[in-house]
């Protein structure tokens, strides 16, 4: 099985990036791909419940609706640990299917065969 990893480092500060990440995340896992989408530095806090909730690009669907999207189809987020405490986040407010993880996670996951974008 082919393998994808989607790198977002934005949220709020460029919601474009942000946006299409998720876009081309859900492209992937429509496509039978394992897909792995790997938030850090801002990218964090777009896994805390109701940050992504008004984020809408024209042109595209709801920031929110990609990723209920994007984990009802079977892709994964992962948040890198030391962004999530850096920003002080509250790991009990989380959204749903997302899990914090070291980037040795992410080392794993590209050394296995994946391939990674970044937005």
């Amino acid at each position: 099985m082919s393998k994808l990893m989607i790198s977002i480092t934005h949220s709020k500060d460029n919601a474009d990036k942000a946006t299409v990440g998720f876009v081309v995340a859900n492209a992937s896992v429509a496509s039978g791909v394992e897909t792995a989408v790997w938030l850090s530095v801002e990218g964090v806090r777009l896994a805390v419940q109701g940050y992504a909730d008004d984020i809408h690009e024209e042109g595209f669907s709801p920031l929110k609706k990609l990723m209920d999207d994007f984990i009802a189809a079977g892709g994964i987020i992962w948040l890198c640990s030391p962004c999530v405490k850096r920003r002080k986040l509250d790991e009990g407010k989380l959204v749903k299917g997302a899990t914090i993880v070291g980037g040795a996670k992410a080392v794993e996951f590209l050394t296995t065969g994946a391939s990674c974008m970044t937005y």
